[in-house]
């Protein structure tokens, strides 16, 4: 699949990507609590829950990366049938 460069790149790549689908998982925003408007913006989560999010980021990246690595490693999917240019 690669050196261990490749194998950094593509993990922190699902990372990230991953991260963008947690991060607004159980989000309350101010307006929603119905906290007072003090000059900050009502759409901003009263608590983001970044350690946790982070976490479970992590884990679940993990979880995807072994997987894509199976996949590949036992040629479940042929990738030299996918087009190249």
């Amino acid at each position: 699949m690669g050196g261990p460069i490749t194998l950094i790149a593509i993990y922190l790549t699902i990372w990230w990507t991953v991260l963008f689908v947690v991060l607004p998982l159980g989000v309350v925003s101010r307006a929603d609590a119905g906290l007072p408007n003090d000059g900050s913006d009502p759409g901003a989560p009263v608590d983001p829950k970044l350690k946790k999010k982070f976490i479970t980021t992590t884990w679940v990246s993990a979880i995807v990366f072994a997987i894509l690595w199976l996949v590949i490693h036992f040629r479940l999917i042929d990738l030299s049938r996918l087009p190249h240019g």
